[in-house]
């Protein structure tokens, strides 16, 4: 089973796309952006979960880096 919060490459313009359980929670900037998504999507202790791979998976890049590719 993968994980239920993916975390996507680096856009062009900056920013990654998150989603959740295959629904797009928005483009993040920064980790304060993706925690407040899972804040959102009522997930308490988000700050706890970004470096939990059973969690959260990081593609296409380096996992908190949010600059263009």
């Amino acid at each position: 089973m993968s994980a239920p919060i993916v975390i996507h490459r680096p856009s062009p313009t900056g920013g990654r796309r998150v989603t959740i359980r295959g629904q797009i929670a928005g483009l993040a900037y920064d980790d304060h952006d993706v925690t407040e998504f899972l804040r959102r999507a009522g997930l308490p202790d988000a700050e706890t979960l970004l470096d939990r791979p059973e969690w959260v998976e990081w593609r296409g890049g380096r996992a908190h880096q949010y600059a263009a590719a």
